[in-house]
């Protein structure tokens, strides 16, 4: 029996700059150092590659889902220029009062993916850079790896702060996360 192989990864922070005040354009976002070819390179050693993001810009009025599509085009675009993919971007649209199911630390992202792709995500590796992208990872059974950008710029592997899951592993970049996993398979 063949069985998907599936890496999950948060986008602002782990894949493109993030920002305090949001990523609200197409010009705004921006891959980190390496990023794009790190998913090629997780793409090419036959992975499947989705990503979860909470976008609370949308529930906040920041910008509106034709932004975020363009964002997802310009992010699939690039991509497909170093030969990578994104099979499929789910995502939370709802501000923190909202109170929804499917904010990360909550694990309703994850679950929708399982349920898509008809899969236990138990085993599956997600990528990270904040506590609560791994809380909701662990929370599905995923194996959790947090790359120190983004929120986790300035930690080190021995330094996550005890909010992230126990058994953490902790990579520079999704470059370095890349190498981790290829070494795997």
């Amino acid at each position: 029996m063949h069985i998907m192989k599936l890496c999950i990864l948060d986008r602002d922070g782990t894949i493109n700059a993030d920002r305090d005040d949001f990523v609200k354009s197409a010009n705004e976002w921006q891959p980190l150092p390496g990023a794009l070819d790190a998913i090629a390179r997780i793409n090419h050693a036959g992975w499947h590659v989705v990503v979860a993001s909470n976008q609370s810009g949308l529930g906040r009025g920041l910008f509106d889902v034709a932004a975020l599509n363009a964002i997802h085009a310009k992010m699939h675009s690039m991509l497909a220029a170093v030969g990578g993919r994104i099979d499929a971007v789910f995502y939370c649209p709802h501000s923190p009062e909202e109170a929804c199911t499917c904010r990360k630390p909550a694990a309703g992202l994850f679950e929708q993916i399982a349920e898509r792709y008809g899969v236990s995500l138990v085993g599956m590796p997600c990528v990270g850079d904040s506590a609560r992208d791994l809380v909701a990872a662990v929370a599905v059974g995923c194996k959790p790896h947090a790359v120190l950008t983004g929120k986790a710029a300035g930690f080190t592997a021995q330094s996550l702060p005890a909010d992230y899951p126990a058994h953490t592993v902790a990579h520079a970049d999704l470059a370095a996360f890349a190498d981790y996993l290829v070494a795997q398979t």
